[in-house]
């Protein structure tokens, strides 16, 4: 359904109601939706269009921006050959499994990695067992000052499970969870957000020992995602080294000024749908937009989908090295680009 609201341009609004991959219907949806596409209109067609039509259209490519366009760089391809692997090895193990742990700054695309590892693991998996009775990926966040019965509900969450209430305590609702997993057949548990579980205070022992339950009782694979891992405090102790023991840790960051970068940022241009943007603006400010965003993958989608709105919002269609100076992005990346030198590339 769409509304449309007061302003001057005519926008409309999709009212249609977003899950988060946090709970099992957002994350199929998250699955099973492809790639957002939109067919730009010709220059001769668009003079024709009315004003509501020209504007509805607008607004279209709008929300066409505004939706994360995934790009595979190598971190993506790395997590998810190493998440294959560490699958295909713990698929026969009954004793301790393997896991993988991401590790790296903000916006150095751990979240989007893990979840694509999770994504490509689950569409494997319908091929492979077309039913459609199984869960075969499990996707939640470690909870803020988190605690074993704070954890045992996110995995409730994301399966739907009857509303818990205070008379429900965390053996039972870990009990009820895992054997749901285990019926739905689970192979795969993502836990985002995996800093904020700090082994150095009494409350992260707890939610580790917890976490160490679900990995002893669920025949899955178990794979996180964090801020500065190493330094987050989760390999404190005799709980740390034996997390340290069980997981492969993969690093993501910010990318070089290299080749690849330069793909990088030619591959999010040809996802513009801009009517006077000329084809290669983009690859020719590599090195600007490298200083920008210090290499930083999700600043540098959240720069380019930024200007491209703004595009058509101001109705030049293009983006231009001056359009991009006036986005504002992420603090860490405005800091570090107002205050030292603007003139790179």
């Amino acid at each position: 359904m769409e509304v449309k609201t007061g302003n001057d341009r005519g926008h409309f609004i999709d009212n249609e109601r977003v899950e988060p991959p946090t709970t099992l219907a957002g994350w199929r949806r998250f699955v099973e939706k492809d790639s957002a596409t939109h067919q730009l209109v010709s220059p001769e067609h668009r003079k024709t269009m009315s004003d509501t039509a020209r504007d509805t259209d607008d607004e279209r490519r709008i929300d066409y921006h505004s939706e994360l366009q995934v790009v595979r760089t190598s971190t993506v391809e790395r997590v998810c050959h190493q998440g294959r692997l560490l699958t295909l090895l713990n698929r026969r193990e009954h004793g301790a499994r393997r896991g993988l742990i991401l590790s790296g700054e903000r916006t150095t695309g751990k979240t989007t990695a893990l979840r694509q590892l999770g994504r490509t693991h689950e569409l494997r998996t319908r091929q492979r067992y077309p039913s459609g009775r199984r869960i075969p990926v499990v996707y939640v966040t470690a909870p803020p000052k988190g605690s074993p019965r704070k954890l045992a509900i996110e995995f409730a969450r994301f399966l739907g499970l009857p509303v818990i209430s205070p008379r429900h305590n965390t053996v039972d609702i870990t009990s009820t969870v895992c054997q749901v997993l285990i019926e739905a057949q689970t192979d795969l548990v993502l836990v985002d957000e995996i800093h904020l579980m700090n082994l150095a205070t009494s409350a992260g022992e707890e939610l580790s020992d917890h976490l160490k339950y679900f990995t002893e009782h669920l025949p899955a694979t178990f794979a996180y995602a964090g801020i500065d891992v190493e330094n987050s405090g989760l390999f404190t102790g005799i709980r740390g080294d034996q997390l340290a023991g069980r997981c492969t840790l993969l690093h993501t960051g910010p990318f070089p000024l290299n080749d690849e970068w330069e793909g990088l940022v030619a591959t999010m241009e040809g996802t513009l749908r801009l009517h006077h943007h000329a084809p290669g603006t983009l690859p020719d400010l590599h090195k600007y937009l490298h200083h920008r965003t210090s290499g930083m993958i999700g600043s540098l989608s959240h720069l380019i989908r930024a200007a491209a709105i703004s595009a058509i919002l101001d109705g030049s269609e293009r983006i231009t090295r001056r359009q991009l100076n006036s986005i504002h992005v992420d603090y860490a990346s405005e800091r570090a680009f107002r205050g030292g030198d603007r003139e790179a590339g």
